[in-house]
């Protein structure tokens, strides 16, 4: 009997129907191996580069370094042409943005977000050793390089541009439909992007973001940030009498603007730690199962966390955990309260005026400018007729939360575990991303928080520092991650 079938196939019988597909899923297998060893064996000049970037000093708050900015801008436009993708430098009424794109094709757009401007270095005196002469060292945890940017964001940055490099070494070209935007101002507050994503809609919609000013889990492990709270800000001045008073002779009698405020404050909370503002929890929702069932298994212990900055017994909304508290629920915190005389010796005044700055922290659809004017109604409803109040604006922006129903959430997460060799996990953030809000109300489209820092890095502090096996092996996720996404 024939080994073939009836000749109209030409395959061999019992040939599975598979065959060329597991033949193609082996090469694809075999060549995502060969880009992850091209990564391994140049990562002593991918550590040359990324020193090279982290030396130019592009703190973006600071006018005087309006021309370092732009001559980081300028090095990674050049670093980004010599791999193939059509870059330029776009002006703004800033610092510029850098835009890079690789041969248009027909898969799903992937656009990557970094920023390439840093944080001041001040206070210099508590540096180790100069902020801009970055260098590898050893530490007691494993070797790190040292630098302001390094984790924040120029090394995570570069995690991408190597495994662009890697890929593109490996298969002659870079894969197709690829968007990079790289920010100049992310550290001065972003004032040029929104206006830039508006006019450059249609230029920059992807089908998915990626973004890496993120961090892995507390415990070293890969994560995807699903979910980000938003915020809005208030800084709130009270006005009693026109002049302080002497306790001796008003006290009693006159209103004491720093009582008022204070016991302003204080009704915003209730007991049971909820927020008491009308309509504040509208558009809360709480976990799904799936997340309830990620975040259970990370296995976050709240004592122990507050234990690391010396405090023992957790605080909060009565009958939510941890985890829930910092990533999924809403909150009002005072941030900073001032007002009457508080220098050397003692004084007895009833001050002029009292002063307080304070944040909520949002989740879900909640409006950030509903919930500031119900807290602006909430402190004037509490003030005597004969006293006033000021209100000053500090920022607001919605909370974000992405589907991960989205087959690509599974695909990157599975990634990452092969390379960590640990289970990846979808992670919140308690604190406020707002280019992941800006992409989803303007390019309509979801983020992947993907980033490899830790959490003492010490970003935006003396002494910043990014982990060599971030930098190594976060080059090799993103190179595995473009291989399970194209």
């Amino acid at each position: 009997m024939s080994h073939y079938d009836n000749g109209t196939t030409g395959r061999p019988r019992n040939f599975p129907e598979n065959f060329n597909m597991e033949r193609q899923n082996m090469q694809e297998s075999a060549r995502i191996e060969e880009v992850l060893s091209t990564l391994d064996r140049g990562l002593p000049e991918a550590l040359d580069r990324l020193v090279e970037f982290l030396r130019i000093p592009s703190i973006s708050t600071d006018p005087a370094h309006k021309g370092d900015v732009r001559r980081a801008a300028e090095w990674l436009c050049a670093e980004l042409a010599g791999l193939g993708f059509e870059a330029s430098i776009r002006d703004t009424p800033g610092h510029p943005m850098v835009v890079a794109h690789s041969p248009k094709g027909e898969r799903r757009a992937l656009l990557f977000y970094g920023h390439y401007d840093v944080q001041p270095v001040d206070p210099l005196n508590l540096w180790d050793r100069p902020p801009f002469e970055p260098a590898i060292e050893d530490t007691p945890a494993g070797k790190v390089i040292r630098g302001r940017g390094a984790a924040d964001d120029k090394g995570q940055l570069m995690t991408f541009v190597e495994a662009f490099r890697a890929w593109k070494a490996v298969h002659g070209n870079l894969p197709t439909d690829l968007i990079l935007l790289f920010e100049g101002e992310e550290e001065s507050g972003s004032p040029s992007l929104r206006p830039f994503l508006h006019e450059n809609a249609e230029e920059l919609r992807a089908g998915i973001a990626m973004i890496c000013d993120t961090g892995m889990y507390s415990d070293g492990r890969p994560a995807i940030t699903t979910q980000l709270r938003g915020l809005c800000g208030e800084e709130i001045i009270v006005h009693a009498a026109d002049r302080d008073l002497h306790s001796g002779s008003f006290g009693g009698l006159a209103a004491n603007p720093i009582q008022l405020l204070v016991n302003a404050l204080a009704t915003i909370k209730d007991e049971t730690g909820s927020v008491t503002l009308p309509g504040f929890y509208d558009g809360v929702e709480d976990l799904s199962n799936e997340l309830r069932a990620d975040w259970e298994d990370l296995g976050f212990d709240a004592g122990d966390f507050l234990s690391r900055v010396g405090l023992k017994h957790p605080v909060g909304e009565q009958g939510r955990t941890g985890l829930e508290m910092v990533w999924n629920r809403p909150t009002f915190e005072i941030n900073g309260i001032s007002g009457g005389y508080t220098g050397e010796g003692f004084k007895t005044v009833l001050p002029a005026e009292a002063r307080a700055k304070v944040s909520f922290r949002l989740t879900g659809t909640q409006d950030p400018e509903k919930i500031r004017a119900a807290f602006r109604a909430h402190i004037r409803a509490a003030l005597p007729e004969d006293c006033s109040v000021e209100f000053h604006e500090h920022g607001g922006s919605p909370a974000s939360r992405m589907d991960i129903s989205d087959p690509a959430f599974a695909a990157a997460k599975e990634a990452l575990s092969e390379e960590w060799g640990r289970e990846a996990a979808y992670i919140g953030a308690g604190g406020s991303i707002p280019i992941a809000g800006d992409f989803k109300e303007i390019l309509g489209m979801d983020s992947m928080l993907i980033g490899f820092g830790r959490d003492d890095d010490r970003i935006h502090s003396p002494n910043e520092k990014y982990d060599l096996a971030s930098f190594a092996q976060g080059a090799r996720s993103w190179a595995r991650i473009l291989a399970a996404l194209s």
